[in-house]
């Protein structure tokens, strides 16, 4: 057996103890010059930048919406204010989880579950930072609530805002219209940075036609908040400018006064001061309440709103569309009286219908026993269709035409509010456009008979008859309707009023021929035979009328009218125009009464009552 030594390597030891030594120490050296480096970068060549950022952890930049402008009427009573509640916002950015958070809410009753979906669409379309209102108007009993509960809801607050509230509530709704949360469409028409903060905009009439002048500027504020984003202290800011406040021509006792006149009645009443062109009353009802639209609908609710069969959402002043029936015969008598040829002493026989030469149908009158002899003034008075029917045959349709597009039929009267309908003047170019049978495309005589009485393809809105019999009040001159009468800037006290537009007159400045109209639009309030002398008896002006029927259906030849036997949805339309007073013209007013079948029996108190509101307090 033999033994090997193995004798050990001091020098080989020391020189891996070495190495290690210098590898560990480059390692530290590495590690430091890393950390070194960063800190260096951290603070020094980034500090500006992560300093921002700290401050942004306890100081933010939030804007702050301006407080929109007031609405009063044309003697300074209110019609749109801003009151102080409380709501229930969220920013999105601070919660952990919206649906959950949204769900939490329902659970405590504070937000309904119909408008989740809604509330989901608005979050998504703002900005994570931006405060999304998620309940307005939230009450005492809510408020506490929602505190007892606040700290399960992170990035969800209670703040005190103003909100839009209409005093006559139904009464302004179609005149002002009403505010609505900002959608998709508004983002891209508005400059976001100044609706920051800014919730709900105007959605239709007033409120969206001069949106700009009732919005004012966004402000700006510094605030301390705490980890949560609560809001400690205001440290600084840049105050919001006020919105401008406007004063409307309408006058809210006459407005009130047709609200009332019209009851459960659908159809619109609309007066124009007849010098100006400023809209007294613009009413169309049934009505909605602004307050709870600008509150906020269930999308249920709000499709049960839109499609009630009274249509309350329609603005029918505005847009509705309807045949001026014999409202329009003293326009056709302004005509007939232009020609040289015309004798409007000359009387013919009304036997109660009229027939075309060499024709078996027979056009009736209302008067089914007929008016006897009359001459024009006596047919304005009585309404005598058949005198009118004879007149038209020998006026022309061409002529009809021209006389009322001059009077402003058939065409937008340039109201500052969007939506209106032009109506429609028929002619035989309009017929051949519009037919694509070119057997229907040929203007028959007697359309030309049944547009003598205004029936048949002729349309007018209420706004559009308006204008008309404050036309015909003043002789001929025309100012274009308008809403706005002055804007007023709370924070320098100036008043700018709106200036009146003079439009193309009606071209007749012959006064015998107007005082002939006029004089038979007096009769029919005051002569025995006069269709609404029962109207005018004891008021404490005079007054010049013209009432009108509006067929929503044909009459068979041989048939009677008879509305026991049809749907009340399907009796004839009640029309009235007037203006008052006779001698020196304050008010006009037109009213259309759907389905109301007399417009000397239904819709002519209507236009008293709003001329006695009007005129009592001049």
């Amino acid at each position: 057996m033999s033994y090997t030594l193995s004798i050990k390597n001091h020098w080989a030891e020391q020189q891996l103890f070495f190495r290690r030594i210098i590898w560990s120490g480059l390692f530290v050296v590495i590690l430091t010059s890393v950390v070194a480096g960063r800190l260096t970068q951290l603070q020094i060549f980034e500090y500006e930048y992560f300093s921002a950022q700290s401050q942004g952890n306890r100081i933010r930049l939030q804007p702050v919406p301006p407080t929109r402008g007031l609405v009063f009427d044309r003697n300074g009573k209110v019609l749109a204010e801003n009151l102080p509640t409380y709501q229930l916002e969220l920013i999105p950015e601070q919660v952990p989880g919206v649906d959950d958070a949204l769900a939490a809410l329902v659970a405590l009753e504070l937000i309904d579950p119909a408008n989740i979906d809604a509330l989901n669409e608005r979050i998504k379309s703002s900005r994570r930072f931006e405060s999304v209102p998620v309940r307005l108007r939230l009450s005492d009993e809510e408020v506490a609530r929602f505190a007892v509960k606040r700290l399960n809801f992170p990035g969800i607050e209670i703040r005190a805002r103003l909100i839009r509230n209409y005093p006559h509530g139904g009464a302004v709704a179609h005149a002002l219209g009403y505010m609505g949360g900002i959608n998709a469409a508004d983002k891209e028409s508005l400059n976001r940075a100044n609706y920051a903060g800014t919730s709900h905009i105007g959605k239709i009439s007033i409120e969206r036609a001069y949106e700009a002048e009732l919005h004012g500027a966004v402000g700006t504020q510094e605030v301390l908040v705490n980890a949560r984003g609560r809001i400690m202290q205001v440290l600084d800011g840049e105050p919001s400018t006020p919105g401008q406040d406007l004063f409307l021509t309408l006058d809210i006792d006459a407005q009130l006064a047709a609200i009332a006149a019209m009851e459960d009645w659908r159809g619109a009443v609309v007066a124009i001061e007849p010098s100006t062109g400023e809209v007294l009353v613009f009413v169309s009802t049934p009505t909605f309440d602004p307050n709870t639209i600008s509150v906020g609908l269930s999308r249920s609710q709000f499709r049960a709103l839109q499609g009630n069969p009274d249509q309350p959402l329609f603005n029918r002043a505005l847009r509705g569309s309807y045949p001026p029936g014999s409202t329009i015969k003293p326009i056709l008598a302004l005509a007939a009286i232009q020609d040289t040829n015309f004798d409007p002493e000359r009387r013919i026989m009304c036997r109660g219908y009229f027939t075309l030469p060499g024709k078996s149908h027979r056009y009736r009158d209302w008067k089914r026993q007929g008016h006897g002899m009359v001459n024009m003034q006596d047919a304005i008075a009585e309404s005598c269709d058949t005198y009118f029917y004879s007149l038209a045959v020998d006026m022309g349709i061409d002529r009809m035409q021209m006389i009322l597009e001059q009077f402003g039929l058939g065409s937008a009267t340039g109201i500052d509010v969007s939506g209106e309908k032009s109506g429609l003047v028929p002619s035989r170019a309009w017929k051949r456009r519009a037919f694509s049978d070119p057997g229907d495309r040929v203007w028959f005589p007697g359309e030309t008979v049944i547009t003598g009485i205004g029936q048949g393809y002729l349309l007018t809105t209420p706004l559009q008859l308006a204008q008309a019999v404050a036309t015909i009040s003043k002789q001929g001159r025309r100012f274009r309707p308008h809403l706005l009468r002055a804007i007023h800037n709370p924070a320098t006290g100036a008043t700018r009023a709106i200036s009146h537009q003079e439009m193309d007159p009606v071209p007749d400045t012959n006064t015998e021929h107007w005082n002939r109209i006029i004089a038979g639009m007096l009769g029919v309030m005051s002569e025995p035979r006069g269709t609404a002398r029962a109207v005018a008896k004891g008021a404490p002006f005079l007054m010049a009328g013209k009432s009108g029927t509006a067929q929503v259906f044909s009459v068979a030849q041989d048939a009677e009218y008879d509305s026991e036997a049809i749907t009340e949805r399907m009796r004839d339309h009640a029309l009235f125009v007037a203006f008052a007073p006779i001698e020196d013209p304050q008010i006009a007013v037109a009213v259309i009464v759907e389905n109301g079948e007399s417009g000397s029996g239904v819709a002519a108190p209507v236009a008293r009552q709003v001329m006695e509101a009007y005129l009592r307090n001049l």
